[in-house]
C-alpha cells in the first residue's frame, strides 16, 4: 500500500490534528494511541505495534483502519523498519552502531540526528517518525524538545511517535511539542504496581476502573484544545503533575522563542490568549510582541511630542471600554501619543491595539507588579522614550516610571477613573499639547500604517490613499479605487484585487513561488509549491509568483516551518490576478 493519507484538520503552533483515512470522513485523528492487544477503538487508537525482538529489533506499525482507501479497503498501511544499533544520548560525539532503515517508517535517535548524513535527503519523505530514545532524552535536561523540534521541522508531514514516555498525565505537554502518538507502556508499568496514570498524575488504582478511560479522556481534551487554540493552558496546567515537565516547557519555549516561521500573525476573533500563570509571561508570542515594540515599533507621523501613559483594560480593544471612553472624553484631544501599560505585553500603542496578540489576552489583575514585570515595562519605555524624543510624558497609569523627561503624574494614587484623576488628567493634557487634534481619517491612516508595519514588510503601499465608509469596516481607497479593507475580526486588512499590484510594486508582502506551467485555481500545496518565505507565520497574506510575475495572493494556512513537507493545504487563494 503506497501511502497513509493525513490531513490538518486543526493546528496550533507545534501541535497538529491529523485526519487518518478518507479526508472528509476520517476513520481516526491524532493525537492518538499505538497499542499492541490492548482494547481500545481505533478512534482513540489508530496504529498497532510488534516486534520481532531481534537483533537489530525491527519494528512493525500496523495500520488498525484503511488508511489509504483509495489504495484498498483493507487496513493499511502496514509499516515496518529496522531500528538498527543505537549508542546512548550520553555518547552524542560517537559516531557508531548500525544505522536505521529508511523508508515510510523512519526511526530516530539522537545518534542519528547528529551524524547521519543521509537525513538530509530531499527525497526522504517519512509517514511516522519514531524518536526511538525518547525515554533517555527526557532524562537530559534540554535534550528531548530538542530533538522533537528538529525532527518536526525536518519532516513535517509525519506523524511523531515517541516511546514509552507518554500517558494521560502528560499527554497535553507532549502534544504541545508536535507528539502525535503515544503508546501505553507507562500506564502498563503503572497498572503492575497497583497504579493508575491519570490526568492529574499517578494514583492507587480503583477495582474495576479502566486504564482506557483516562487516555480516552485525556485525548479528547488535548483534541479540543488544539481546535480551539488553546492547548498551550491545558499543557502548562498539566506540566505541574511533574518538576520534569515545568522544565520541559521552559526549555521548549527557549527553543521556539529562537525559531522563525511557527507563530501566528492573524487569528480569529474569538482565540483568546489567557495568561494565567507566571509562566505564560515567557510565551513566545508575548516576547515576539515585546521586541518588537521595544526594537522595530515607529510612532505614528505628525504627533505631539507628548507621550500619554495609560492603563489597560479587560475589554478589548481598549477603546471599546468604559474607563478608556473616560479618557479620551477627558482629554479631548488626539495628537499625544498614546501608550497602554499593561502586563505581560508590557505597552501597547494605541494605534495597534486591534491586532494579535493585544487585541486577544486576558490577564487576572490583583494591583501589583512584579519585579519581573516591572523590569519589562520600564525597559520598553525606555526604548520609546529614547527613539521618540519626547516633550513631556503624562502618566495616567499608575505604573510609577522615572526619565530625565518632565513627567506629570495625573494619578496621584487615586484610580483612573477617579473625577480628580480625570480632571488632572485634562489640565496635563490642555497645558501640554501643541498639535492641533486630528481628523478621524487621519486617525485611522495612522492606525493603519502602523498595522502594516507590524503585519507587512513596510507600509509605503498606502501612501497617497484616502479612508472611506463606515467603523468599523472602513474602506481604503486609491485615486477612487478600493484597494483594501480593514477587517476588524482578523484585527488586519482584506487586501482587494486592485491592491495585490500595488502590495508587488512597494514589495510590503512576504512572497512564495508556484512551479511554472501550471494553472493555480485553488490552494497553495507541495504539488504545485516552488520555494516559500521561512518566515511566513499563520493567517498572514503573501504574494503569489509564478516566474517573474506577481499571480495573486493567498492567505498562510500554516506557518513556514510546515511547508517543506506537510501534505494538504499550505495557504488559501485571496486574489487571483
Amino acid at each position: 500500500m503506497a501511502g497513509l493519507g493525513r490531513t490538518v484538520i486543526a493546528r496550533h503552533r507545534m501541535a497538529r490534528m491529523w485526519a487518518l483515512g478518507d479526508r472528509s470522513n476520517p476513520v481516526s485523528k491524532t493525537p492518538g494511541l499505538v497499542v499492541t492487544e490492548e482494547e481500545i477503538d481505533v478512534t482513540w487508537a489508530p496504529f498497532s505495534t510488534s516486534s520481532d525482538g531481534g537483533i537489530p529489533r525491527t519494528l512493525n506499525l500496523n495500520s488498525r483502519a484503511a488508511f489509504a482507501p483509495w489504495e484498498s479497503d483493507s487496513n493499511g498501511p502496514m509499516m515496518s523498519a529496522s531500528i538498527g544499533h543505537v549508542l546512548p544520548p550520553s555518547l552524542d560525539e560517537a559516531d557508531a552502531g548500525e544505522i536505521a532503515s529508511k523508508g515510510q517508517l523512519l526511526p530516530l535517535s539522537w545518534q542519528a540526528l547528529n551524524h547521519d548524513e543521509e537525513l538530509m535527503d530531499e527525497s526522504l519523505n517519512p509517514h511516522v517518525v519514531v524518536l526511538t530514545d525518547a525515554l533517555q532524552l527526557a532524562n537530559r535536561p534540554g535534550r528531548l524538545v530538542e530533538a522533537i523540534l528538529v525532527v518536526k521541522k525536518r519532516f513535517p508531514g509525519a506523524l511523531l511517535w515517541t516511546p514509552g514516555i507518554g500517558g494521560p498525565d502528560n499527554c497535553a505537554v507532549l502534544s504541545w511539542f508536535g507528539v502525535d502518538l503515544f503508546d501505553t507502556t507507562r500506564t502498563k508499568q503503572a497498572g503492575a504496581h497497583g497504579a493508575v496514570l491519570t490526568w492529574n498524575g499517578p494514583r492507587i488504582a480503583i477495582e474495576g476502573e479502566s486504564v482506557n478511560s483516562h487516555w480516552r479522556s485525556a485525548l479528547a481534551e488535548v483534541r479540543s484544545a488544539i481546535m480551539s487554540n488553546s492547548l498551550r493552558e491545558l499543557a502548562q496546567s498539566q506540566s505541574l503533575n511533574s518538576p520534569r515537565l515545568v522544565e520541559h516547557m521552559r526549555n521548549h519555549d527557549k527553543l521556539i522563542s529562537k525559531s522563525e516561521g511557527i507563530l501566528s500573525q492573524i487569528v480569529s476573533e474569538e482565540t483568546a490568549l489567557r495568561v494565567h500563570n507566571v509562566e505564560s509571561h515567557d510565551d513566545p508570542i508575548i516576547l515576539d510582541w515585546v521586541d518588537f515594540i521595544t526594537n522595530e515599533y515607529q510612532s505614528p507621523e505628525g504627533l505631539d511630542d507628548v507621550l500619554i501613559l495609560l492603563p489597560c483594560s479587560a475589554r478589548k480593544p481598549y477603546s471599546s471600554s468604559r474607563s478608556h471612553k473616560s479618557f479620551r472624553n477627558a482629554m479631548k484631544h488626539n495628537a499625544g501619543h498614546e501608550v497602554m501599560v499593561t502586563s505581560p505585553l508590557g505597552l501597547v500603542p494605541r494605534d495597534l491595539e486591534e491586532v494579535w496578540p493585544a487585541g486577544h489576552y486576558d490577564i487576572p489583575v490583583t494591583g501589583d507588579w512584579r519585579l519581573d514585570e516591572i523590569d519589562r515595562v520600564t525597559k520598553m519605555i525606555d526604548a520609546l522614550v529614547a527613539k521618540n524624543q519626547y516633550r513631556v510624558i503624562i502618566n495616567h497609569s499608575g505604573f510609577e516610571y522615572n526619565c530625565d523627561i518632565p513627567i506629570i503624574d495625573t494619578r496621584q494614587g487615586a484610580h483612573a477613573t477617579n473625577h480628580d484623576s480625570l480632571q488632572r488628567l485634562e489640565k496635563a493634557v490642555a497645558e501640554n499639547m501643541q498639535s492641533k487634534k486630528r481628523s478621524g481619517e487621519k486617525i485611522n491612516l495612522d492606525n493603519f500604517c502602523s498595522v502594516a508595519r507590524f503585519h507587512h514588510l513596510n507600509s509605503e503601499w498606502l501612501e497617497g490613499v484616502q479612508v472611506r465608509g463606515r467603523f468599523p469596516r472602513w474602506k481604503i481607497l486609491k485615486d477612487g479605487e478600493q484597494i483594501a479593507m480593514w477587517a476588524p475580526e482578523r484585527g488586519g486588512f482584506s487586501i482587494a484585487k486592485l491592491g495585490v499590484a500595488i502590495l508587488d510594486k512597494c514589495n510590503s508582502l512576504k512572497r512564495i513561488a508556484l512551479k511554472e506551467n501550471i494553472k493555480w485555481k485553488g490552494d497553495v500545496n507541495l504539488a504545485n509549491l516552488e520555494s516559500y518565505d521561512s518566515t511566513i507565520k499563520a493567517g498572514e497574506d503573501i504574494l503569489v509568483m509564478q516566474g517573474e510575475q506577481c499571480v495573486g495572493s493567498a492567505r498562510a494556512s500554516a506557518p513556514a516551518w510546515e511547508w517543506s513537507g506537510t501534505p494538504g493545504r499550505l495557504a488559501k487563494m485571496h486574489q487571483r490576478l
